[in-house]
């Protein structure tokens, strides 16, 4: 069900191999003020043993635990993968995150899968397929989900409707809540030539229940315009904090991931950040959620 009320000030990061002898030194009362997350991608834990599980299950006897899902294809034309919910349903059991979230968008069809999330026409058809699927994962896994906004480059020419609207119908239709990703919002926005606000502002603030930051690369499209890629390679960039802290001047606290996935830097690099959005949640603790 949608939270409503203050949330808790939380903020994480993605747990890599190369960071869990610093994580497993520090221990969880040193990690961002004791007040951290972390975040796993689940489909790299699909498995039926080995060093991966065992340690993540160290890592989860002592630290809350978000698992982000990349695999579904939440917006393809075809059935869901029952082998995968079956997969992913036995992963959730095992570690009873806090959160579970995937992507709007769709990675496969035809029976190939590729390795990209590829954007959906924002139209009925896509609206009521995409709701079908997330009432089947909501029900398989017996928990509600979060749907993450995605990152686009370009805009499909069947869509009637926009961004938000489609995002707020499938709230309202699922009862699934909302994983904003603030640095998509803000990629989108400039490739479109659209205010990344508008989206956020538009947004139920009871369905919001995590918040994912991370850099974007920048080049020029065909045309000499510019174009921002989301390629969690980089710092995360000083108008995506202000995006970020307006999103909080609205939401209040909302628990934060900082995404880093190419050029991984130093544990306490990733960490210094988490502690940024840690400290900026902090600083509108009062903000009440609407209902």
């Amino acid at each position: 069900m949608p939270m409503n009320g203050r949330r808790a000030a939380l903020a994480g990061v993605g747990l890599k191999a190369m960071h869990l002898p610093a994580l497993m030194a520090r221990g969880p009362a040193d990690f961002v003020g004791g007040a951290g997350f972390l975040e796993v991608h689940a489909e790299n834990y699909m498995v039926d043993g080995g060093p991966m599980l065992r340690h993540l299950e160290q890592v989860r006897a002592s630290w809350s635990l978000s698992i982000h899902g990349v695999g579904l294809s939440i917006g393809g034309e075809a059935p869901l993968d029952r082998h995968h919910l079956d997969l992913l349903a036995a992963l959730l059991r095992r570690f009873d995150p806090r959160w579970f979230s995937e992507h709007l968008a769709w990675s496969s069809h035809g029976g190939h899968w590729f390795d990209d999330l590829l954007p959906v026409a924002y139209d009925e058809p896509s609206l009521q397929r995409v709701c079908a699927h997330i009432d089947q994962v909501q029900e398989h896994l017996g928990r509600r989900m979060l749907l993450e906004n995605p990152s686009t480059y370009l805009s499909v020419a069947s869509s009637t409707m926009d961004e938000a609207e489609f995002l707020c119908a499938v709230v309202r239709r699922t009862g699934c809540g909302l994983l904003l990703d603030v640095n998509n919002a803000y990629v989108s926005g400039v490739n479109h030539g659209t205010d990344p606000w508008a989206l956020i502002a538009a947004l139920p603030p009871h369905a919001v229940d995590e918040i994912h930051l991370a850099g974007f690369a920048e080049d020029h499209d065909g045309a000499g315009a510019r174009l921002l890629i989301d390629h969690h390679g980089a710092a995360i960039d000083a108008a995506v904090w202000a995006l970020y802290e307006r999103t909080l001047d609205r939401l209040g606290p909302v628990p934060t991931l900082i995404e880093r996935d190419n050029d991984v830097p130093a544990f306490h690099v990733l960490e210094a950040e988490a502690q940024r959005a840690l400290e900026a949640q902090r600083r509108f603790q009062n903000c009440e959620v609407a209902g």
